[in-house]
């Protein structure tokens, strides 16, 4: 009778929680579900900026350097935003924190329907979604995979990286379809608000921010882990895990190949390439499906680069992609062409398959960096991505008013990325810790 007594005054939350019945599915399966199709319906907002470059030019005789200008802010605040929103994440839970961002997306989006100047498209597509699209950027993914999987983080990651070009698979047709059908962009802007709009109740009733929200531990982990509390002061945690990784050198090294990945696909293809086959007579609605179809492809890439990240060394990986990129986009400009060939269905499966394959390796190597803080610290690599992709967004824009053509930049890209294929071979390894001796106590006389 005593024992119990005793057992039945044991407090609630110190006994352990037992692990899900292993016939049954794991939740973080079903919450890595649910966050795979939030991402997707939040990239109706990155498939818009490249059909937008030519409609706006036309009806506001807008240069494309002051277009190109909205969008370079639109993906700086992309980066710049993630390591807050990171921190946010641990402060506010994940839930609230996406919930607002896709709100903010939406209202964004759906006011540029009244713009009639360019400071307009500055604040509307340029600050207001560049800010909620960065508190959906890959550090929502990462704080996902870090809280609730313990095991299979590759391949995790993979999958939820190659969200978004399921989602850009999804949109950019359908948004080609709708300027071209229209004859005008801003039924595509409000497709775009309602997209992220419909997947706030979405995420709001399904998205849990902790396994021990629902009573387990994260997947592949043999213990409970009690949910931390929440963390304060988001802020000023984003810039001291910033000072303390910039004094190591490898920050600096995956800074800098993210950055020139960012370069060479948000800034460059996915800004660039619809006007650039434009150009070469190719019609807008043929170039968006040809660059959908790399998102097909990204799918594959990105979910087995997650795959090889578990079981290869993710520098080695990281330098064979980047060179592999480096060298399709040296050939991109003799392929433009004004219909659809052979030589360039095979550039698109080509790079399709490497366009994010470096996000699950650099976060490996941040993993194995920074431990804790990896999210936040990878949420500063993003941002330099994201610096990367708007340098080559705006500047990109400016090559083709100076030099009416877009081949310049297609080959300093591909220069870029041998660069890049370099910095991640030098990337040190983090050595283990070695545990301090213990004390040996002296042999008695």
């Amino acid at each position: 009778m005593t024992q119990t007594t005793e057992a039945a005054q044991v407090p609630e939350d110190a006994r352990p929680v037992r692990p899900a019945p292993s016939h049954r599915i794991h939740r973080a399966w079903f919450v890595a579900a649910v966050t795979f199709v939030t991402i997707i319906g939040a990239a109706a907002f990155r498939s818009l900026p490249g059909l937008l470059i030519d409609p706006l030019h036309e009806e506001f005789h807008w240069s494309r350097g002051t277009i190109g200008a909205a969008v370079s802010l639109n993906l700086a605040l992309y980066g710049l935003t993630a390591p807050f929103a990171a921190a946010l994440m641990d402060r506010f839970g994940i839930r609230r924190v996406v919930a607002v961002a896709l709100t903010v997306i939406a209202v964004g989006s759906g006011v540029t329907v009244w713009m009639t100047a360019a400071w307009q498209l500055m604040l509307c597509w340029g600050l207001l979604v560049g800010l909620g699209s960065g508190s959906m950027a890959l550090a929502f993914a990462a704080t996902v995979t870090n809280r609730w999987f313990t095991e299979r983080k590759g391949l995790v990651t993979g999958i939820l990286t190659a969200a978004s070009a399921s989602g850009q698979l999804i949109f950019l047709p359908l948004l080609a379809w709708i300027i071209t059908e229209q004859r005008d962009w801003r039924p595509a802007a409000v497709t775009v608000s309602l997209a992220a709009l419909a997947v706030v109740p979405f995420v709001w009733l399904l998205l849990h921010d902790h396994p021990a929200d629902v009573g387990q531990a994260p997947y592949g982990a043999a213990e409970f882990v009690p949910k931390p509390e929440p963390v304060r002061g988001a802020a000023r945690r984003a810039v001291t895990v910033l000072f303390s990784a910039m004094r190591t050198g490898p920050f600096w090294l995956l800074a800098g190949t993210f950055a020139i990945c960012g370069a060479s696909t948000n800034g460059l293809v996915q800004t660039h390439f619809v006007p650039a086959a434009h150009d070469h007579g190719m019609p807008v609605p043929a170039a968006a499906s040809l660059l959908a179809v790399i998102g097909v492809f990204d799918v594959i890439g990105t979910v087995a680069s997650g795959w090889f990240t578990d079981r290869f060394e993710p520098r080695r990986l990281l330098a064979v992609y980047y060179a592999l990129r480096g060298i399709s986009l040296l050939f991109l400009p003799m392929l433009l062409a004004p219909s659809v060939h052979p030589p360039m269905v095979f550039f698109i499966v080509f790079y399709g398959l490497d366009w994010v394959a470096t996000v699950p390796p650099t976060l490996a190597l941040c993993r194995e960096q920074y431990g804790e803080d990896s999210a936040i610290v990878f949420g500063w690599v993003l941002a330099s991505h994201q610096v990367g992709a708007a340098l080559v967004a705006f500047l990109g824009g400016v090559a083709r008013d100076h030099f009416h053509s877009y081949d310049v930049v297609w080959y300093a890209s591909g220069a870029l990325c041998a660069a890049a294929a370099l910095m991640a071979l030098v990337i040190r390894r983090r050595r283990p810790a070695v545990p301090a001796a213990p004390a040996v106590s002296p042999a008695p006389a």
